[in-house]
């Protein structure tokens, strides 16, 4: 049986397809681990129907394929997020490349450089589009075919990009198998659940996409139409429906893996059952993965979810029936904590076949304190209760950890409760409740939510913020009218001694309320119970068993007792050092492998230095080993042997000492539609350190965003986002800032102007270190640097001495100098490297005096206008790595 591991690394003829898509393309080189293929991508323009898509074609040399021998693999098409690009899913579209696939990518229509109107996965639009590339495919040579213009194909992506893999698999036959993630079934369903207006996502869908003009006219006019009115109208419902995967359901007949997130307010678990439920019974291999994250944030297990897909393509595309495609059911649960680093436990439980929403259900008795309860709609729907916010992700996260964060107002609302539960309960799927609801309204729209209360009734959890909203039509008759209510489908463990809530509220942030005042008279039906599934055939994965239970019978007491205190010993982290306490950083013999290798190194015997106020610049060319310095240092992986001190304390994952250490990785993720302060004001009371702590005032002034702080991110340039990074890395002003690439993708004034930002927070004797490619820069904003290569130190110290030292020569010469004299140069006795320029050598002495230098020189015939030490940087560093690719 072939099982792959996850790996890391947040849509006609053949003839008639070479005539439309004209364009013309440049390939060019991925680079990749030294072991990996390397991979190729052509970038292409392509023509269809007046519209420019943009287009990223990748294939790899050497690539493991059933039909390597014969150069043919099986293609996947990659589809983008919704307000994204195909930039997004190149790392994923590369290692599918890698593993034996022609992967193609491209921009969504009025997305990246694709021209043309945002048409919601408009069948006549953007799934024609991929039925074209789809037909491009069919004419690649790399590209195997089941039939002449019928590629052998598979399609997957994450929202928007995993509606058209469904849509696609619908509307054309040629394509095998796909791997939607995220995403919705009925988009109707999804903005206008049950007849409500979900108006916040509603309105992010529309700004995400670049405003009203960015779309298809009608769109607009269906949005700006529901948006006025507060409630959706039939031709509003119909045009999204036939925009859904839902309106050829019974034409996906293809091996689907759908993942989808318990964390999403936008498109909840339900979307997923009615995916998994359609293709299945269409006589199609179905499995249904629910993830930790989703819209709303939370962990979306991106290294795991693409293994996943990728051995689905291996069984399905390939034909590789030893494949292990993973269980027909799985759902990822929290499971403790690591005790190595406190971060929460993520474990799997699965099952043979998928349960759906409503299996093993359980009877549990409501109470109502009254028989009848009443509530009213405030005018104007204000204040909205609280529960999702979209975009803040925080608020789900949070909920998953047990901390409570909704809000509902005391006479907009109805709750029932349950007895105190006698043992811990797994709810796995939607809860349902049968209510009678009477309005002097005709219609009344109500928010259903099951809430965790714990045993002292002080705390109340809402698992993933979810809320399931009802329109009653018929709640203003004499009789009212009797409605069960379906509760969001969630995966939480209820602990014995706490009771389940449910409250219905006449208000809901997240969606549209009817803006008339309203009387809600609300009593349970039937038994007066909730029905909770639980899902028994799910069983989640055993955590590892403590070590007596399987080591006392083997070795006895006493070697028990050994195993405990060595184990102890290893965990402890070493006694802070006196004599460095005041030092920001000591790495001392720092050394670590490869993963699976014993003789490859990332890292190897490296040691130095770094002082207080000092800037100090990472340098080495790429595979040098600088990031994974960084990596160490900042406690997200492990040294394999050494040791890195902070201020005097030996770093482990989760070392309180990190508390004094900020970083700033290239790409920090931001919500687009807040502004810089309200994303700063959120990471930092993610933190959980009180609000005193962040020294904002002084973060935002060396940082100088100015005025932007009060605009929305989306509006931010390059710049000004990579300073809003560096100013969230200095929060709570840490003594240890570390910069990975600040200055990637900005233009010289924003690179002069992170340069100040650098000097600036040093020159309180605070220190800083930074990793850049940009020689210039470092020369002039470092202090001190540190040279590495292939792993090792290559030398440390001032800049001023690194580029001005006197065991680096410049060698003038009046012609250039060819590659064999300067390898000649090279091997002379007492030099350590010598390396080409446009003015000649760059020679490093290693033992040899300058003298000595010129006499061997002058034996060899070389024309030599002038010797002298070598002032420049690029020039120092050149000499020091020998000449390897920076």
């Amino acid at each position: 049986m072939k099982l792959r591991i996850p790996r890391s690394r947040a849509l006609a003829g053949a003839a008639a397809a070479f005539a439309v898509l004209a364009g013309g393309g440049t390939w060019t080189a991925v680079a990749s681990g030294s072991d990996a293929p390397a991979v190729h991508r052509e970038e292409r323009i392509m023509n269809m129907d007046g519209v420019r898509i943009d287009t990223s074609f990748f294939t790899a040399d050497g690539a493991d394929s059933a039909d390597s021998a014969a150069g043919k693999r099986p293609a996947v098409l990659l589809g983008h997020g919704f307000g994204g690009s195909k930039r997004d899913v190149q790392a994923q579209a590369e290692q599918l490349a890698r593993d034996g696939y022609a992967v193609l990518t491209w921009s969504a229509r009025g997305f990246g450089k694709s021209t043309g109107k945002i048409g919601l996965n408009d069948p006549d639009g953007e799934v024609k589009d991929v039925s074209r590339l789809i037909d491009w495919l069919a004419e690649r040579p790399e590209v195997r075919l089941d039939a002449d213009g019928d590629p052998r194909v598979g399609v997957s992506g994450s929202s928007y990009g995993g509606a058209i893999s469904l849509l696609a698999a619908g509307h054309d036959k040629r394509v095998d198998a796909v791997a939607p993630q995220i995403t919705y079934w009925n988009l109707a369903d999804a903005l206008f659940p049950d007849g409500v207006f979900k108006k916040l996502w509603a309105g992010m869908f529309i700004n995400a996409g670049g405003g009203c003009e960015k779309f298809e006219k009608r769109l607009c006019e269906m949005y700006e139409r529901v948006a006025v009115a507060g409630e959706p109208d039939a031709a509003a419902r119909d045009l999204l429906t036939a925009h859904s995967p839902s309106a050829v359901g019974d034409r996906i007949k293809v091996p689907a893996l759908i993942v989808q997130g318990q964390n999403d307010s936008l498109f909840p678990l339900d979307h997923a059952d009615a995916m998994a439920k359609a293709i299945d019974g269409n006589g199609a291999p179905v499995a249904v993965d629910w993830i930790a994250g989703g819209h709303d944030g939370g962990d979306r297990e991106s290294a795991r979810v693409e293994g996943r897909i990728t051995n689905w393509f291996d069984r399905y595309l390939k034909g590789e029936k030893g494949t292990d495609t993973g269980p027909a059911f799985r759902v990822t649960r929290t499971g403790g904590v690591d005790s190595t680093d406190g971060a929460a436990q993520l474990r799997g439980a699965t099952s043979d076949r998928y349960p759906g929403l409503e299996a093993g259900q359980r009877q549990l008795k409501l109470a109502a304190g009254k028989r009848e309860q009443h509530f009213t709609n405030p005018a104007g729907a204000n204040p909205p209760a609280i529960s999702a916010v979209p975009g803040v992700g925080a608020l789900s996260r949070l909920s998953g950890l047990g901390v409570g964060l909704s809000l509902d107002f005391p006479g907009q609302s109805a709750r029932f409760e349950t007895a105190k539960l006698a043992s811990d309960l797994r709810v796995t799927g939607s809860p349902s409740v049968k209510v009678k609801v009477k309005s002097d309204r005709d219609d009344a729209v109500l928010f259903g939510k099951v809430y965790d209360v714990s045993a002292d009734g002080r705390q109340q959890v809402l698992p993933s913020q979810l809320v399931s909203p009802v329109r009653v039509s018929g709640a203003g008759t004499k009789d009212g009218a009797t409605v069960e209510l379906r509760l969001p489908a969630i995966d939480h463990e209820v602990r014995a001694g706490h009771r389940l809530r449910v409250v219905l509220a006449a208000t809901d942030l997240g969606y549209a309320s009817p803006a008339d005042p309203a009387a809600y008279t609300v009593s349970l039906e039937g038994d007066g119970a909730l029905t909770v599934p639980i899902a028994t055939g799910v069983k989640t994965q055993a955590a590892p068993l403590p070590w007596w239970v399987w080591g006392l019978p083997a070795i006895g007491a006493a070697g028990a007792v050994a195993l405990l205190l060595t184990a102890r010993r290893r965990t402890v982290a070493p006694a802070p050092d006196p004599a460095l306490a005041e030092v920001p950083l000591q790495i001392t013999d720092l050394t670590k492998k490869y993963a699976k290798s014993a003789d490859r190194y990332a890292v190897r015997d490296l040691s130095f230095r770094v002082e207080r106020g000092q800037v100090l610049g990472l340098l080495g060319p790429n595979g040098a080993g600088k990031t994974t310095t960084l990596r160490m240092l900042m406690g997200l992986i492990t040294p394999d042997s050494g040791e890195i001190r902070v201020f005097g304390h030996a770093i482990r994952p989760g070392s309180p000492v990190l508390s004094r250490v900020g970083s700033f990785v290239e790409g920090a993720g931001f919500l687009p539609h807040l502004t810089g302060r309200a994303n700063l004001d959120l990471y930092w009371q993610a933190t959980g350190r009180p609000a005193e702590d962040s020294r904002m005032a002084e973060a935002l002034e060396i940082a100088g965003l100015g005025d932007a702080l009060e605009r929305a991110v989306r509006t931010y340039s390059q710049g000004m986002r990579q300073r809003l990074a560096i100013a969230q890395a200095m929060l709570g002003m840490p003594d240890l800032l570390i910069l990975d690439e600040p200055t990637n993708g900005l233009d010289p004034p924003q690179i002069r102007e992170m340069r100040d930002v650098m000097i600036r927070y040093a020159a309180a004797g605070r220190t800083v270190i930074v990793s850049s490619h940009l020689l210039s820069e470092v020369e002039q904003s470092c202090t001190h640097l540190v040279v590495m290569d292939r792993g090792r130190l290559m030398q440390a110290g001032p800049v001023a001495e690194i580029t001005g030292g006197t065991d680096t020569l410049l060698v003038t010469t009046e012609g250039e100098v060819s590659e064999a004299l300067a390898e000649k140069v090279g091997a002379l006795p007492g030099i350590g490297s010598a390396v080409r320029t446009d003015e000649g050598l760059l020679v490093r002495l290693d033992g040899a005096s300058p003298s000595a230098l010129i006499g061997e020189l002058v034996r060899l015939d070389v024309p030599l206008t002038g010797v002298g030490p070598n002032r420049r940087l690029e020039d120092a560093f050149l000499t020091l790595i020998g000449g390897s690719s920076a």
